[in-house]
């Protein structure tokens, strides 16, 4: 790897102690400030649907001001977000921090770049380790973000506020690191560039399967992961058992990028990818098994890491689909699924955890699973076949 790539890892690691951060907190705060306890998960949901909402912009000032300035942009995004999340925890506003988080997600929309920008800032052999590599940065989020929930979030006289406040500070940070890195150069260019329409680069069969797997993937853990602080809680199990579970979900899901890259390499993205669907379906019948410490966090490990197989899978197999010239609607097509699905998932995690329960939930998560696993066997046996010459 080079400095660049490393210094993209760092920036990949701070964005997931964003991500972690809110994921650990933004629940419990929903939850303490919402008008009716199904709602609680509401200020997660702004964090996704802000980032399906922001995608087009994304795109936009990708393909018009390049990779460094649009990540800027995101990162100055995040600073103002955080201090607005924090006020809006001090006045107890439970609607402006929905909004807050709303706004986050441009930020969300942005970072979830870095593993494409790691892919064009390495060579063609080495695309699938750099995305890989570039993920495993996450690992500082798994330990940063539970953490700094956990010693900051009494850090003030309302609770979560220094939590907010801190990742504020992690946005500087990222800028920073941000700075000294070369990406491509960029050429500006008006309207779409040159390539295929998005119509056509959709109808693909690979691309489908990587969108469906990366979008269901995601989704799935984000409903599991979002629930788990309220379901803990719900459980009798103190804050920082949730962020001690929370803590070795996010290690599951990044510390395989060390070598998720080279079981790609040598055995291929979908063999990888079932990998992922069959750790998916560990984690539930465990998740099902009962409710105590070890359960909850086995379970979660599990998640963690058949994430990591999954969406380092779809996103190796999607850079199959396109060139660089269509790189812009492709990537952006991508996370608008993954960030529609997100929302839903948000949603649907609030209201299940906290009128069904934890059972349910996990439950309601086969039914994601069967359509990743049943989206790679079809792809498998029938999306590769060549067509027959008439």
């Amino acid at each position: 790897m080079n400095r660049n790539l490393w210094l993209l890892t760092i920036c990949q690691g701070l964005f997931l102690t964003n991500n972690v951060t809110f994921i650990a907190i933004n629940g419990l705060v929903g939850l303490s400030l919402a008008p009716y306890g199904w709602m609680a998960t509401l200020p997660v949901m702004g964090y996704v649907v802000g980032g399906a909402l922001s995608t087009p912009l994304v795109a936009r000032t990708q393909q018009h001001f390049g990779r460094k300035v649009s990540f800027q942009m995101g990162l100055a995004v995040a600073l103002a977000s955080a201090v607005l999340c924090a006020y809006a925890a001090v006045t107890r506003d439970f609607w402006l921090l929905c909004m807050a988080t709303v706004v986050a997600g441009y930020y969300n929309a942005n970072a979830n770049l870095y593993r494409f920008a790691a892919a064009e800032l390495a060579s063609k052999e080495w695309r699938e380790k750099a995305v890989s590599l570039v993920m495993a940065g996450g690992l500082i989020g798994a330990v940063a973000g539970p953490n700094l929930a956990a010693h900051t979030r009494t850090l003030t006289a309302v609770p979560f506020t220094g939590a907010y406040l801190a990742l504020a500070v992690v946005a500087v940070l990222s800028y920073l690191a941000m700075l000294p890195i070369a990406f491509e150069p960029h050429v500006a260019t008006k309207g779409h560039a040159g390539g295929r329409p998005l119509s056509v680069l959709m109808r693909q069969p690979v691309f489908i399967v990587a969108a469906t797997a990366g979008a269901l993937s995601f989704g799935m853990m984000n409903l599991l992961m979002a629930a788990t602080p309220i379901a803990m809680q719900q459980c009798g199990l103190p804050f920082s058992d949730a962020a001690f579970v929370l803590e070795w979900h996010v290690i599951g899901m990044f510390a395989p990028g060390f070598f998720t890259g080279h079981l790609i390499k040598r055995f291929g993205a979908l063999t990888i990818m079932a990998l992922g669907t069959l750790l998916y379906a560990l984690c539930i019948i465990v998740a099902l098994s009962g409710v105590a410490l070890q359960q909850f966090w086995l379970a979660l490990l599990l998640l963690g890491v058949g994430w990591n197989f999954l969406f380092t899978g779809s996103t190796t197999l999607s850079l199959q689909t396109y060139t660089s010239e269509e790189k812009d609607r492709a990537q952006g097509a991508l996370n608008f699924f993954v960030f529609a699905t997100l929302a839903l998932s948000s949603l649907a995690s609030g209201i299940l955890v906290t009128t069904s329960g934890w059972a349910w939930l996990n439950y309601g998560s086969i039914v994601p699973v069967s359509v990743i696993g049943g989206a790679l066997t079809w792809l498998a046996v029938y999306g590769r076949r060549p067509r027959a010459v008439d």
